[in-house]
């Protein structure tokens, strides 16, 4: 579906890491079924885990080999860049890079992220985007606005 995110090859969004404050950061410590066959995994470890799962927003773009960090949101319309390495929330349509990722510049000003927001075209049914094509192609982003609203 249109809404979804843009992501390259060799990226990398919520990766495990290991629990630092036990005797061991080896993975026979929580993925213990993978050792032995009368172990189980450790079932709080992993639910744990998917309570820290990275966020992203629509439209949005993470560049070739980036990593998401755990409990990290991308903003709607962000861009992170090839390589950068995510360890804070990033902001809707702000662009990202470096290690770790700090603000490079804005996408768009804060008044027109925000209606973009509002516009919502991600939720847009097919038919709907096919007749917005040309103005997604052809209008500025606050010309888009002015037509479709947001």
């Amino acid at each position: 579906m249109p809404g979804s995110a843009n992501i390259a090859s060799f990226v990398r969004v919520g990766a495990t890491d290991h629990p630092l404050d036990r005797a061991s950061l080896h993975h026979f410590v929580y993925r213990s079924a993978s050792y032995w066959d009368d172990a189980e995994d450790d079932a709080d470890w992993f639910a744990q885990r998917r309570a820290r799962m990275a966020r992203i927003g629509h439209d949005t773009w993470i560049g070739h080999s980036a990593q998401v960090k755990p409990e990290v949101t991308i903003g709607h319309g962000a861009v992170v860049a090839a390589g950068a390495v995510v360890t804070r929330d990033v902001a809707p349509y702000v662009i990202v890079a470096g290690m770790p990722a700090r603000l490079l510049r804005r996408r768009l000003a804060p008044d027109l992220a925000e209606r973009m927001m509002a516009l919502g075209w991600w939720d847009w049914d097919h038919a709907r985007l096919r007749a917005a094509l040309t103005d997604f192609r052809e209008l500025s982003v606050s010309g888009l606005l002015e037509k479709h609203g947001g």
